[in-house]
């Protein structure tokens, strides 16, 4: 089926080669982008965080842009309200990026940035947005899972790619490989000369204090659920029952009562991502307060090299202040 499918994506991978290669809008500060070369999780939100939290660390002040999957507040741009808000409104990445930094939620990304440099943005980082060339951007970052890599090699319909490898690593400024795998020896990735950087998932320890050596039913609606499984093992937990969703699953009271009543059959704790308790959290009420209640295992990114990312990040603020000053 990838074979026959092939020659639509290379047409659909083409296209898009040429638009990202389109010169975006200036929006008066510095523009990241964290995306990914294939459709679907790679860890681009957790990435987008870390990344927040070491310019903080040198004194910037980032705001983050979103295009709220599934999100209802309109076509933007909405600057998120963690209080009010709800995940059905704008998506359930920008609840968690709003925990860190302002975060505006909108399709249209040039109007997205003029109002998160009106909220004193130094700094825009775009959670995605790799192949969208609307705005100028001064650091591509192309997070790739360790294990998954870039699947087949094959673009959209045929494969995961969103555009042939070697059209889309031309385009960006450095690689961030998360987790072990096969990916970390890929043979086009290590001759691109771009710079590599990797980085670990870690679950939050005191989190994973209290799941250690413990029974747990485990459940994800994300990009690469087995991820969050092999998290939860991590963590020393021993996993009783396990259930995965399509990534963005909108969760149901009834599922979450079925969920609930398999850990207590199986005497365990129930456990889900933070992105999965973003969306669940507005239906916890109408769940049956004996039994079982989902927690979240919260975790960090963490970089093995935090020195390497610190001066990436120094390099393309000062460059992108040079063509910014330029202008």
């Amino acid at each position: 089926m990838a074979r026959l499918l092939a020659p639509l994506g290379w047409a659909y991978g083409a296209v898009t080669v040429q638009r990202m290669s389109r010169g975006g809008a200036r929006t008066g500060v510095p523009v990241f982008c964290v995306g990914n070369f294939v459709a679907g999780g790679a860890g681009k939100t957790p990435t987008a965080i870390a990344i927040a939290h070491r310019l903080q660390a040198q004194g910037e002040k980032p705001a983050f842009l979103s295009r709220g999957y599934g999100g209802k507040a309109g076509p933007g741009p909405v600057l998120v309200d963690a209080a009010r808000h709800t995940a059905e409104d704008v998506g359930d990445e920008a609840l968690l990026l709003a925990r860190v930094a302002p975060t505006i939620v909108g399709a249209d990304r040039v109007a997205s940035a003029a109002l998160a440099v009106k909220t004193g943005a130094s700094v825009v980082i775009l959670d995605d947005g790799l192949q969208n060339p609307s705005l100028a951007q001064d650091l591509r970052l192309a997070v790739v899972d360790g294990t998954a890599g870039i699947g087949n090699g094959l673009c959209i319909p045929a494969g995961p790619l969103r555009a042939p490898l070697s059209g889309q690593l031309a385009s960006i400024s450095a690689i961030l490989i998360v987790g072990e795998g096969a990916a970390t020896s890929n043979k086009a990735i290590r001759a691109s000369k771009k710079p590599i950087l990797t980085a670990r998932f870690v679950a939050e320890e005191d989190m994973a204090s209290q799941l250690a050596g413990k029974p747990v039913v485990a459940f994800a609606g994300i990009g690469l659920p087995e991820k969050f499984k092999a998290t939860v093992l991590d963590v020393g937990a021993t996993i009783a029952g396990w259930r995965s969703f399509p990534d963005h699953h909108v969760y149901s009271a009834e599922e979450l009562r079925r969920l609930q009543s398999d850990a207590a059959q199986r005497l365990a704790a129930l456990v889900t991502t933070e992105k999965d308790y973003v969306r669940i959290a507005p239906l916890l009420a109408a769940l049956d307060p004996d039994l079982p209640r989902p927690l979240a295992l919260p975790g960090a990114l963490i970089f093995d090299d935090t020195q390497a990312l610190d001066d990436l990040l120094t390099k393309a603020l000062h460059d992108a202040r040079a063509k910014i000053q330029a202008v």
